[in-house]
């Protein structure tokens, strides 16, 4: 165990060293800074609005019907680029977690001190997982802070929303990690991005199947989402961070936008997702202990 918070620390400072932290801080903050100065327009517009019909600007409990929708619908879209840029982060990070230092050789010599290759991987893992998960999670709470100060709009469950978030983010750094152990490091970014387009795929396809009422679509797009349940991670993040109102409104175009769902995802479907993290370490592990260097 040791040795491999030994190689997660080291894995830590190599993203200290590379600037990826600070540079992940100055966009993070451009990001946010931007797209919260968005939101501040949207709410002087609708106070505008609300002055000119004589109405209470920050009505009691917040505005509700297609006023209260527009901010609704502006913080979870906020929440979706966070789960792209999250997903972003989770391959570009760590494509090169294994591949990058056999490439260099630098492997060679660290696979001949008192490390094991499986330590090796899983406290690569670590590392990354580390960054990944603390930056979705600053990420998350800039942004959702940051719509309760300028709008009073609150998610109803963002804790559990964040929380799906980050385990779509735990499979996509695992699964990266598992490909860094096989491929090269371009084959295995390609590789990871092309699992994750299967998984949004799959979530067109299940929407698609539904609006036109086609069970062959919908069963295509769940097969899709059990291969790469990221998507259906999202979609399940996307449930929690609606009021009942968008909700309901949701319910009445029949699940017409693909980027956010009606009904809460299974507790199965998040058991899958974890269990899909962890064989994905383990074959890691098992397949670089294989691997000749």
């Amino acid at each position: 165990m040791r040795n491999v918070l030994l190689i997660a620390e080291l894995s830590l400072r190599e993203a200290l060293r590379k600037r990826l932290v600070l540079i992940l801080l100055v966009l993070t903050a451009l990001f946010v800074g931007f797209y919260l100065y968005g939101i501040l327009r949207l709410q002087h517009a609708l106070d505008d609005r609300a002055i000119s019909a004589g109405l209470d600007v920050r009505p009691e409990g917040g505005r509700r019907g297609l006023t209260g929708a527009s901010v609704a619908f502006s913080a979870i879209f906020g929440m979706y680029l966070v789960y792209f840029l999250g997903s972003l982060m989770s391959v570009l990070s760590t494509v090169g977690a294994v591949s990058g230092d056999i490439e260099s050789g630098v492997m060679q010599s660290v696979v001949s001190r008192p490390v094991s290759r499986g330590q090796l991987v899983v406290g690569r893992w670590l590392g990354f997982s580390i960054v990944n998960v603390a930056y979705v999670a600053l990420l998350s709470a800039a942004l959702l802070v940051g719509v309760r100060v300028i709008t009073g709009f609150t998610s109803p469950q963002p804790f559990a929303a964040v929380a799906l978030v980050l385990v779509a983010v735990l499979l996509l750094t695992s699964l990266t990690v598992l490909g860094s152990t096989v491929f090269s490091t371009l084959s295995n970014g390609i590789g990871v991005f092309v699992l994750y387009g299967l998984g949004f795929t799959g979530g067109i396809l299940s929407t698609i199947g539904q609006f036109a009422a086609t069970p062959v679509l919908v069963t295509l797009g769940n097969l899709a989402n059990t291969l790469m349940p990221s998507n259906a991670l999202w979609l399940g993040a996307s449930y929690h961070l609606q009021p009942d109102y968008v909700l309901r409104l949701n319910e009445l175009a029949r699940g017409a936008n693909p980027f956010i769902s009606t009904t809460p995802i299974s507790a199965g479907t998040v058991v899958w997702a974890l269990a899909y993290a962890l064989l994905a370490l383990v074959l890691a592990v098992l397949a670089f202990r294989r691997r000749d260097l």
